[in-house]
């Protein structure tokens, strides 16, 4: 789960880490007020939860408020990457003498976090590891003791020689792990981190992805999530229950269990075809289910085809099947299902889907290759 940048500064404020002064406003009046509050030039910042905001012209320098209010004026409604624009933050402006960056994930193939910082700030790490890995410096973290004083003066120092600097760094990035670890953050990442002209060290940007398995402990955090800015498909699966993502293929997927879904989009990439999503009905026998899932995939006008295989064991056969008579009652499909329902109780899933006149395939290489040639024709 992403956050925005002005959720992200508040997570760093409480844990101690120095962020510029803000007001996250809707309205260009808002912004004029702010801006007037704060008494400085600030910068004005569309807040979506997407990179590239400031080559989009989501990202603004005002010297008085009067040009904050324009600034807001001109980014409030804009659209960045398919976002729309509704909420700028107002901030201090500081004097950017050096940019650093710092930030925070899970090492899964050392399975522990893994701190990664680079005087190289201001850009995209991606850029800077694909042009200049070695300007990446990497430190792997003990979760049962996190980062400890000498590792991160160890690593401030490679960053700065100015002893105070270091200090002020290395306390920083021991805050980050704190945010990191008490977030259950997938992601926590500062970039820019600058070091000011009069010798501050200030975190200008924010970044915190929570990871959504631990959602169920951080009911407060869960309730920063902004639904506008994700996908209406994953929004309506993770309320039924679903585990779904959306591709760009155009044979959509429904499958229960996530090997069966992960093996089932790699035989359709196997035969020359692009899957839509990954569908994951898991092992109820709910039909409900199978009706939430059929609605979430013809919301994506790309899929030609659906294929549907199942593999019952926890999941019944025939469960699945009543599903999919219901669903086809209560909708008006107009596009061509494939079925592959093997397992518990199939035939009896197949009198139920008899009735339907339904596609059905024997193997799941015969409905991927039959879902693959009907999204083609």
């Amino acid at each position: 789960m992403k956050i925005h940048e002005y959720q992200a500064k508040e997570l760093f404020k409480q844990a101690g880490i120095p962020v510029p002064e803000g007001e996250v406003v809707e309205t260009p009046g808002a912004a004029y007020d702010a801006a007037k509050r704060i008494g400085k030039p600030v910068v004005v910042k569309a807040q979506v939860l997407v990179g590239g905001r400031g080559k989009a012209g989501g990202v603004k320098l005002a010297k008085d408020p009067d040009e904050a209010k324009e600034h807001a004026s001109s980014i409030l409604g804009m659209d960045i990457k398919g976002l729309k624009v509704d909420k700028v933050l107002v901030t201090e402006a500081v004097d950017i003498a050096t940019e650093i960056y710092i930030g925070m994930i899970m090492d899964r193939s050392c399975q522990k976090p893994l701190v990664m910082a680079s005087a190289e700030g201001g850009v995209e790490i991606e850029v800077v590891a694909k042009e200049n890995p070695e300007a990446i410096m990497r430190l792997h973290v003990d979760p049962l003791f996190g980062v400890q004083p000498f590792q991160s003066r160890g690593l401030a120092s490679k960053l700065n020689s100015d002893f105070n600097l270091v200090r002020q760094i290395a306390q920083i990035i021991e805050k980050l792990y704190t945010v990191y670890d008490r977030a259950d953050a997938s992601l926590a990442e500062i970039n820019p981190l600058v070091i000011t002209k009069d010798g501050r060290v200030v975190a200008i940007d924010a970044k915190v992805n929570i990871d959504d398995s631990a959602l169920y402990r951080q009911k407060k955090l869960e309730e920063l999530r902004d639904v506008s800015a994700e996908d209406p498909g994953e929004v309506k699966a993770r309320e039924a229950g679903l585990s779904f993502v959306k591709l760009e293929g155009n044979v959509g997927c429904i499958v229960n269990g996530a090997g069966l879904a992960m093996a089932t989009m790699d035989l359709i990439k196997t035969y020359g075809g692009e899957p839509a999503n990954f569908l994951d009905i898991g092992g109820s026998s709910n039909p409900e289910k199978v009706i939430a899932a059929l609605e979430i995939i013809l919301r994506d006008p790309n899929v030609k085809s659906i294929f549907i295989n199942i593999f019952g064991g926890i999941t019944r056969c025939d469960d699945v099947a009543k599903g999919l008579v219901t669903a086809f009652k209560q909708m008006n499909l107009n596009l061509p299902v494939i079925v592959r329902l093997t397992g518990t109780n199939e035939d009896i899933a197949r009198e139920i889907l008899a009735e339907l006149n339904l596609d059905t395939a024997a193997t799941m290489d015969d409905g991927v290759k039959r879902a693959i040639e009907l999204a083609r024709s």
